[in-house]
């Protein structure tokens, strides 16, 4: 089996938290791991969580004509929400994964399997987490509260997906996305047919972009016996990857077909356009074999989810 090649050589930081990250620099040592359970030093995960939320509360501001004040609180309590849910779901994924985390390469040094955090202290830090955003999902409306404690569902499913299907990513998906269907109806109180779509948009988005992720691990994963679309796909992996890209692109622009018209609709497709663009050439430009190559692609992909955020913000403006 041919072997990915390796990253560089990370001094005490755990192998994908970016470099001099403000965590392992200036925080305080006590709470360091408390931090990177809660992935802190890896921001890009909190991007991928909070950009579908803003993508629906856009589309909401659409369907609905105007934006209202409340719709600047629904913004903000996304972006701290997204940073409290994330880092509670990842603490309960680390729960889970620890055993599996030691043998893997890129997570032994997670604060789990690493003993910097015991399994006990990460629970009472998971639930703290996960209190706080409870008090900002009290703040929406009831529609946006009843799918907030749903989506605990799906975020109790994903630590485990790998050890059924072939397909964790999907379940990631529905998790990640979730915030779609919430902040559409933190806005609106109703959900539509067009949201609906635009959910499944952003799940394709992260077949697509964690398919790419999964590669880090594909040798590791498939020694201790756990599943991915990496491992499914294998040299195959680029064919799924452009299909992936179409079907998100493809449903986002069904979603603005249907939930826009003029000139607002112009440029809101205009931006899902230059989103499938944004993926396809990471594609192209992507190394399946090459570790650095890979977690440069995955993190590009803040930078393709804040396109919609960009186009659907100025066809407000029309």
């Amino acid at each position: 089996m041919p072997h990915l090649e390796p990253l560089p050589e990370a001094k005490d930081q755990i192998f994908d938290a970016i470099d001099n990250n403000w965590v392992d620099v200036h925080a305080p040592i006590w709470c360091r791991p408390f931090l990177k359970l809660s992935r802190m030093d890896r921001p890009i995960g909190t991007w991928l969580l909070l950009l579908p939320c803003w993508w629906g509360l856009l589309i909401g501001i659409l369907n609905t004509g105007s934006p209202k004040l409340n719709d600047l609180w629904i913004f903000v309590g996304c972006a701290v929400g997204a940073v409290l849910m994330r880092g509670s779901g990842c603490t309960w994924n680390d729960i889970n994964d620890r055993k599996i985390d030691a043998k893997v390469a890129r997570t032994k040094l997670r604060p789990i399997p690493s003993g910097s955090v015991s399994v006990k202290k990460a629970a009472l830090w998971m639930v703290a987490q996960a209190l706080m955003a409870l008090f900002i999902l009290l703040t929406f409306n009831t529609t946006a509260i009843i799918l907030g404690f749903i989506a605990i569902l799906p975020v109790a499913i994903y630590p485990f997906a790998k050890r059924f299907t072939w397909w964790p990513q999907f379940f990631l998906g529905i998790a990640f996305n979730w915030g779609v269907l919430l902040a559409f109806a933190a806005s609106t109180n109703f959900l539509t047919w067009p949201c609906i779509i635009l959910y499944l948009a952003g799940i394709s988005w992260t077949l697509f972009y964690d398919t790419i992720y999964a590669h880090q691990d594909k040798e590791d994963d498939a020694l201790v016996g756990v599943k991915s679309t990496a491992i499914l796909f294998a040299d195959s992996t680029k064919s799924w990857l452009f299909i992936f890209a179409t079907l998100a692109a493809g449903l986002m622009i069904l979603s603005f077909l249907f939930s826009t018209s003029g000139l607002q609709m112009f440029i809101a497709i205009t931006g899902a356009l230059f989103f499938y663009l944004h993926m396809v050439r990471q594609v192209i430009n992507l190394d399946i074999k090459n570790i650095q190559s890979l977690l440069d692609s995955f993190r590009s992909n803040r930078n393709a989810g804040f396109i919609p955020v960009i186009f659907l913000s100025i066809s407000i403006l029309f």
